[in-house]
């Protein structure tokens, strides 16, 4: 949208097992998507690279040095976590006029989680922050034990290329530069992380926290923010009434239509989809 409002040319480049409508509502508003194979980042044919190769090539052969290409890099980009400093971590301080005991979310690029964290711990003494992890990602293990690790690797079950999940967007097997932005290195060599803990979540209980959101408050979220919530839940059963816990729902059911909200897909994997019928069902 942005793009298209600054008269500029958007090429998209994705994994071609996320959900179809994404690439369909990306080139709805002008972008040229270009849908790859998943396969790990040191690949040159992961997305990532395609996708700095190509803004790197653009224009090489326009003689007037007009035809330039940027390759965003928002996963390493530390501009990302600075906008979430900058917007997002104020915008949660002001609505809740300072008084929030945790904040939880997950990490995809790991702008988010990083920006507000760091903002919510300078303006908060005492405010807690943790990681929304779906299975299959190594962050969790990363957060609670120092070292990047999914059950999935032990079990040898993995069924997709990189995290092996159905929830799209966030869960990783590495560090990029924007969640490594909540390490500080220590005297003996090591990192200490300025989230406090890290909740991991099966795809199950995301596939079903979504239809009880639907079906109760009317949400209708995609999967990171089925995770988030999740997290939150069981937060808030460690911490009891009273507090304040803050989460972010950024992504829609509109963009998961196909996978994550087909009730036939989910089925076939051996997910529940009918809506729970209270918050029990959720260890």
């Amino acid at each position: 949208m942005v793009a298209r409002a600054k008269g500029y040319l958007c090429h998209i480049v994705m994994p071609n097992d996320q959900a179809i409508e994404k690439a369909q509502l990306l080139e709805r508003h002008g972008a040229t998507v270009e849908r790859v194979a998943p396969c790990s980042i040191v690949d040159r044919n992961n997305f990532v690279n395609i996708a700095r190769r190509e803004a790197e090539e653009f224009g090489k052969d326009d003689q007037t040095g007009m035809k330039r290409g940027y390759f965003v890099n928002q996963f390493e980009n530390p501009l990302n976590s600075e906008a979430h400093y900058k917007t997002t971590g104020p915008e949660i301080y002001r609505q809740t006029n300072g008084r929030v005991d945790v904040f939880v979310h997950g990490s995809g690029t790991g702008g988010t989680i990083a920006g507000v964290t760091h903002y919510l711990k300078r303006k908060i003494p005492g405010v807690k922050s943790y990681l929304a992890d779906p299975q299959g990602s190594g962050l969790a293990n990363k957060v609670n034990h120092g070292v990047m690790f999914a059950e999935t690797e032990r079990e040898g079950t993995r069924r997709r290329q990189q995290v092996d999940t159905l929830v799209e967007g966030v869960g990783l097997n590495r560090l990029t530069r924007n969640f490594a932005n909540l390490l500080r290195p220590t005297p003996d060599g090591n990192s200490k992380c300025l989230l406090d803990g890290a909740i991991s979540v099966s795809d199950n209980d995301a596939v079903r926290m979504s239809r009880w959101l639907m079906a109760r408050d009317g949400l209708f979220i995609g999967s990171s923010g089925a995770i988030n919530c999740v997290a939150a839940l069981s937060i808030a059963r460690k911490l009891g009434p009273g507090h304040t816990i803050v989460t972010i729902l950024a992504d829609s059911g509109q963009r998961h239509l196909t996978k994550f909200w087909n009730d036939s897909a989910m089925t076939a994997l051996g997910h529940d989809v009918t809506a729970p019928q209270s918050l029990e069902v959720f260890g």
